[in-house]
């Protein structure tokens, strides 16, 4: 689906659904939250957008533990599973999006390439994890993050469906 038409799904259905999101963003750099709000109406759900790109932002603004940290790093499933449980907590939306991984150049590790992604999205009940491995320039990683992040979203919402 076009990026446009993506947008678009995620307003028609989170306005039908009468309900709210928010998204929790390192790697994506607020683009997600950026791309939601561009969208006429959006107030009608969008609650907020936290960019915490520091270890510490994660730590303090969403909730993500220290020890989650030490243990598997913020480039994890573990890491985005909580920055996704922590923005919906901290903004008391009905669903929300996380994002963390490594858009390079640097910054890669012998097990975490550039081009490493986890994104994050659900609800409080319930939420889906994928792991992925993006290839390019630093701005085709965080567009490929972006555009994944807001189709999961979009099937996550429509799951069930016919």
């Amino acid at each position: 689906m076009e990026l446009q038409s993506l947008l678009q799904s995620i307003h028609n259905t989170l306005l039908d659904k009468g309900a709210t999101l928010a998204v929790a963003e390192s790697l994506t750099g607020g683009e997600i939250s950026s791309l939601l709000t561009n969208t006429p109406g959006s107030s009608g759900y969008f609650l907020c957008g936290i960019c915490a790109y520091a270890n510490s932002a994660k730590e303090k603004l969403l909730g993500v533990s220290a020890s989650t940290l030490e243990k598997h790093g913020a480039v994890s499933r573990e890491c985005a599973a909580e920055m996704l449980g922590g923005i919906i907590k901290a903004a008391g939306s009905d669903y929300g999006i996380s994002t963390t991984g490594i858009a390079g150049p640097t910054g890669d590790t012998p097990t975490k390439p550039i081009g490493l992604v986890y994104i994050a999205v659900g609800s409080k009940d319930s939420f889906v994890c994928r792991e992925f491995k993006f290839t390019g320039k630093r701005m085709d990683v965080k567009n490929q993050a972006v555009y994944h992040a807001l189709d999961m979203l979009n099937d996550f919402l429509n799951a069930g469906k016919s």
